[in-house]
């Protein structure tokens, strides 16, 4: 669908890559730049989580991209980008604001050469600012945010989400932005300066708790009995049953008498669920801790209660809607051998999107960018003796 799109890419960790492989995964054209030691993901990743030398870190989030190996100081570094860079229609960097200006790979001067260039920026907490020059992470984009605020029960110190949650989803709004700027540019032929960053996307993750605070409506606090929200009626949560969990999710009063055989919830109406939602959260949590879950799913089943179990990573391999929506698939690798990661979330036409090109070894595709740029076999050997770029 991206096919005639050229992307440079100058990012790593999470946010800007994450961000370019969904546009990769969209048939776009990506060059991924990187120094000659290779970009951070090559070199770390989660419990230290390498399959024969390679990190599975940098796997999940490097498919579908070339890569072009380069030092980005050397003049005739700079000039191979400059050549990119007036050919592309988009650059995507998540370096730390100020970074790009200095190599000379900022916005206003990449215009110059190439006035229909998209240009996207990726940071932690914004371009310009009183915190722009700070480390931006996604943890530290929680805590600043608020969301650290409304995890967990009263009793609980803040609580982050156990995932880069932000990250993510500033990856995803980055691709967005820059699928708006190329529908744009079809009609103006202009490109575009894009900001996107991990402050925006925490703020965003939590539009309705903060938006009814920012309105004046009070929010709870954080539930001592377990709600998992501190805006909805109970139940709404997690409930242990005899013999594991099970999360419910906004019963009706009579519903719940219903299920529980228990008229005490029809001294409620529905309204009243939120001014006494712990007295409810607790009699339901009383109730279900009675019988086993195979008992409760049978009831919950015949009344239309939402619920669902609760799924370790193992229960969501095997997972049979997960498995039917082929969320999981894998590829053989080279070096790493055979990697599971997940696809694509969107069907189209109801088909995953294929995997192209399997995540680039450091500077595989250095010679042949070079070669499309017009470059020499000669000239090239050169540029690698002389230590400008590394070829895989």
């Amino acid at each position: 669908m991206l096919e005639s799109v050229k992307i440079l890419s100058f990012t790593h960790y999470l946010q800007g890559p994450s961000a370019v492989q969904a546009l990769a995964d969209l048939g776009a054209d990506v060059i991924k730049v990187e120094s000659l030691s290779g970009a951070f993901e090559r070199h770390w990743s989660g419990i230290d989580s390498f399959l024969n030398g390679v990190s599975v870190y940098f796997l999940s989030v490097d498919r579908n991209q070339r890569s072009l190996s380069i030092d980005l100081k050397a003049p005739e570094g700079k000039q191979i980008i400059r050549n990119l860079a007036g050919q592309a229609d988009v650059i995507v960097e998540n370096y730390r604001p100020g970074v790009m200006e200095k190599l000379g790979f900022g916005y206003e001067e990449l215009k110059k050469i190439n006035p229909s260039l998209i240009y996207c920026s990726c940071s932690g907490f914004g371009a310009t600012g009183p915190y722009s020059k700070q480390p931006g992470q996604d943890l530290l984009a929680q805590a600043l945010s608020g969301f650290t605020t409304i995890n967990g029960r009263q009793s609980d110190p803040p609580v982050p989400v156990g995932t880069a949650i932000a990250d993510q989803h500033a990856a995803k709004l980055a691709a967005m932005g820059i699928l708006a700027a190329l529908c744009e540019r079809k009609k103006t032929g202009v490109g575009k300066k894009i900001d996107n960053c991990l402050l925006n996307a925490a703020l965003h993750l939590q539009m309705e708790p903060l938006l009814y605070h920012l309105n004046g409506v009070p929010i709870y606090d954080r539930s001592s009995s377990g709600i998992a929200t501190r805006v909805h009626q109970a139940p709404y949560g997690v409930y242990e049953t005899k013999d594991r969990y099970i999360c419910l999710s906004m019963i009706s009063a009579g519903k719940l008498a219903a299920v529980f055989e228990d008229d005490w919830f029809l001294q409620w109406e529905d309204e009243d669920q939120f001014d006494h939602r712990e007295d409810v959260n607790q009699r339901v949590a009383d109730h279900m801790r009675q019988r086993e879950s195979a008992h409760w799913l049978e009831k919950f089943d015949e009344l239309g209660i939402w619920y669902s179990l609760i799924n370790t990573y193992d229960d969501v391999e095997k997972d049979p809607q997960v498995q039917w929506n082929k969320s999981i698939t894998q590829f053989d690798h080279p070096t790493a051998g055979k990697v599971r990661v997940l696809a694509n979330p969107v069907q189209y036409d109801g088909r995953r999107l294929e995997l192209r090109r399997l995540p680039p070894g450091l500077g595989e595709h250095t010679q042949e960018i070079l070669r499309d740029l017009g470059y020499s076999q000669e000239e090239i050997q050169g540029l690698v003796e002389n230590m400008v770029v590394k070829c895989g």
